[in-house]
């Protein structure tokens, strides 16, 4: 962990702190459940779903605001979700990121350890795969830049 700790009290100010922080117990169960009967609902964009409480079933409604709220994120719906090519490649030379940037997708071992670390994080918990967890796809770059370069 040594090579690691320059980087932790970047992670102790950061906006997704609690993302990556607080730890609540996960039941297969649960998760079965969710995806049985999940429902995607376009106005307001929110997924909808049934939990059961006791013994009845509870709607819950999640959205955008809802996670922000939850996860503490500190940022508004109308903020950037994407950031200019330049911008992010420089970000990521800024870094010590080694590699070809013209590439679509940016491997996790070209990057200074530290930097890694902070890579290794965002990907493991915001982005949404299912492998490839060494790979930086353009939307974890965008969140990676925002992160560093503390922009909303």
């Amino acid at each position: 962990m040594a090579p690691f700790k320059p980087i932790l009290p970047f992670f102790e100010r950061s906006r997704i702190k609690k993302a990556n922080t607080e730890q609540h117990p996960t039941y297969k169960s649960y998760v079965e459940r969710f995806w049985k009967n999940a429902k995607f609902v376009e106005n307001p964009p929110s997924i909808y779903f049934m939990v059961e409480v006791g013994n009845e079933d509870k709607e819950v409604m999640i959205t955008e605001d809802l996670i922000r709220r939850v996860l503490a994120f500190g940022d508004k719906a109308d903020d950037p979700i994407g950031y200019s090519e330049r911008m992010v490649k420089g970000c990521f030379y800024r870094m010590g990121y080694t590699g070809y940037v013209n590439h679509a997708n940016f491997a996790k071992s070209n990057i200074s350890r530290p930097n890694k670390f902070l890579v290794h994080v965002v990907i493991h918990a915001l982005g949404h795969r299912k492998r490839g967890y060494d790979i930086a796809v353009d939307y974890i770059r965008c969140m990676i830049v925002a992160l560093t370069l503390n922009l909303p």
